[in-house]
């Protein structure tokens, strides 16, 4: 039955790039099935003949429009439910006696109100990322596609006086998928300014968009790499190149500095960067800092320190009063 099923599917399909002779991807094809579509015509025309063959080119010719038509994503599903009533709606206008060569283009000029009316394609942002939020899909061809940007983000530079604090923000200018991100960093020491993933090795304390190094010295000096991944797909890498700055501390020698150098590198060097954890004051002075969580955070802290106050204040009167 299987092999009955299939050797039945690949003359439909001839048939179908025969009969209807516009590239065979048009909305029309990517939405409907060619027995649908041979199931208006016979009701319109009859089960053969001439007349047949010429609703069905009729059929097709009407949408000829839609060809290069290109839809948001998410929409797929509502446009395939427009043209499943449309041809409910054509089946009934042929059972009523009406005229394929008017029905046709009236349907065809109908669904195009409807695509007009769906979500718009949202826009590729430069310079990087799979922007999952801007995917399309094609009626030339019936696929879906995003843009074409590459995953590797431009190297940002920043420099940073030696004994200062270097901060990293790892933020993309598109929208993020909600749910499931995470962030992995790499460092490629050495001073190194690069891009090439096998220099790189991994950095299991940072953790969350934002990292920072203190105090920053010259062993820190070098690429740092950050992987934004949704569902274990990665999104973008962004590359921070860090320049260190500055001489050594007064007073200090040349075997000081080595030994300072020996002593800071073995479990220290794996572990230079660190999760940024915000103080109150900085997470007031950094609006992005204000994640919903750290909102919730503010929002109780002020709801107790309000509390409190108000039972100081309660207890001081019923003091003050009790004692008059």
């Amino acid at each position: 039955m299987a092999l009955l099923a299939s050797a039945s599917a690949v003359p439909c399909a001839l048939v179908a790039l025969t009969v209807f002779r516009v590239p065979a991807w048009a909305c029309l094809l990517c939405f409907t099935s060619y027995n649908e579509r041979l199931r208006v015509c016979q009701t319109f025309a009859g089960l053969e003949g001439p007349e047949l063959q010429k609703c069905e080119e009729a059929f097709s010719a009407a949408f000829k429009g839609l060809l290069d038509t290109e839809i948001n994503y998410d929409e797929r599903s509502h446009l395939h439910d427009a043209f499943t009533q449309m041809t409910h709606s054509l089946q009934e206008l042929a059972t009523a006696q009406g005229s394929f060569e008017v029905a046709f283009p009236d349907a065809a000029e109908k669904m195009r109100n409807v695509i007009i009316q769906l979500k718009e394609v949202k826009a590729c942002i430069p310079p990087c990322g799979l922007q999952e939020v801007a995917r399309r899909f094609r009626c030339r061809g019936c696929y879906s596609t995003v843009c074409d940007l590459p995953l590797d983000c431009p190297v940002q530079d920043l420099t940073v006086t030696r004994g200062d604090q270097a901060m990293f923000s790892c933020t993309v200018n598109f929208q993020l998928p909600q749910e499931e991100i995470t962030y992995s960093w790499k460092f490629a020491g050495g001073g190194l300014r690069t891009q090439d993933l096998s220099y790189f090795r991994e950095m299991p304390r940072a953790h969350g968009y934002l990292a920072r190094i203190r105090p920053v010295q010259p062993a820190h000096g070098g690429t740092f790499s950050c992987v934004i991944t949704h569902d274990q797909r990665p999104l973008a890498r962004l590359y921070f190149f860090l320049n260190v700055t500055g001489p050594p501390p007064r007073g200090e020698t040349e075997l000081q500095i080595s030994f300072r150098e020996v002593l800071r590198w073995a479990p220290r060097e794996a572990e230079m960067i660190e999760p940024w954890r915000p103080s109150l004051g900085e997470l007031l002075a950094r609006p992005e800092a204000l994640t919903p969580s750290n909102q919730c955070l503010l929002a109780a802290i002020a709801a107790l320190a309000s509390a409190s106050v108000t039972l100081l204040a309660w207890m001081f009167f019923r003091w003050y009063y009790s004692g008059n």
